[in-house]
């Protein structure tokens, strides 16, 4: 306990399954969190949920809008004078379908959120922490940012850039003492995951999922706990010599590769 104690932390995707499970794990290790998402309710809901394990505040934000960015990274500032970790994870799925079948509305919505919204959250929260001269930053990319994945070109494609976003960020703060580091996950028991597997097969979305835990070595999907510790381990001092690298939690998946 108290790894995090006294550290500010901005969440991005703070009512979804990752998000606030890792929320709850920053605030159980001593830090505030500021949760950032765009849907009200759920955001509200995450907060309820959450408040009674420390201090807790909640922002409606949409990620690509850099108004929007601007507005949660000023306002943390003004409330708790520095930002110490930024778990930069908002994203979504877009449409299971093969590269011919998808369409450039959906492929644009897709790279609007996963990688506008990335880089919009590095470009407005870096100047802070380089100003700090300290600094954890986490992108939440995916294995399918690490290989291909047939029917999700485009948010495989949008998980890729945020390797290069990470990698060349990693670089551009690295005199600053700010670190950033990207996770991969595989299959996680979230609603995503759902999306997926009705978009993998609509007659039978627990045929997709046993399909798709196949393909894990360790025969099961990862739990939202699993994935929290990991970037738990990014955001806290333990890590302090570990900047832009992948870090996997995909159950062996990238062994095969």
């Amino acid at each position: 306990m108290g790894r995090l104690e006294g550290k500010v932390a901005i969440v991005t995707g703070g009512a979804g399954g990752i998000g606030q499970k890792t929320s709850e794990t920053f605030l159980k290790e001593g830090a505030k969190v500021v949760l950032v998402d765009m849907n009200e309710e759920l955001l509200n809901t995450a907060k309820s949920n959450l408040q009674h394990l420390g201090e807790v505040i909640a922002i409606k934000a949409d990620v690509t809008s850099e108004d929007d960015v601007k507005n949660y990274v000023n306002e943390t500032v003004e409330k708790f004078g520095h930002i110490n970790i930024f778990f930069n994870n908002a994203g979504i799925e877009g449409k299971v379908a093969p590269i011919v079948d998808q369409e450039i509305e959906v492929v644009d919505k897709v790279l609007k959120v996963n990688v506008h919204g990335v880089f919009l959250g590095l470009k407005h929260v870096l100047p802070v922490m380089s100003r700090q001269k300290s600094g954890s930053i986490i992108n939440t990319s995916s294995d399918a940012g690490l290989s291909g994945d047939p029917g999700i070109a485009p948010y495989a494609a949008s998980k890729h850039a945020v390797v290069g976003f990470t990698k060349t960020a990693a670089l551009e703060v690295a005199s600053n003492n700010v670190r950033v580091n990207s996770i991969h996950p595989t299959s996680v028991n979230t609603r995503m995951m759902r999306s997926i597997e009705s978009g993998v097969n609509p007659e039978d979305d627990s045929k997709a999922k046993e399909d798709l835990t196949n393909e894990i070595p360790l025969g099961r999907y990862g739990e939202t706990h699993e994935i929290s510790n990991l970037v738990l381990f990014l955001a806290s001092d333990e890590s302090s010599f570990i900047s832009g690298s992948q870090y996997r939690i995909d159950g062996g998946i990238g062994a095969k590769h």
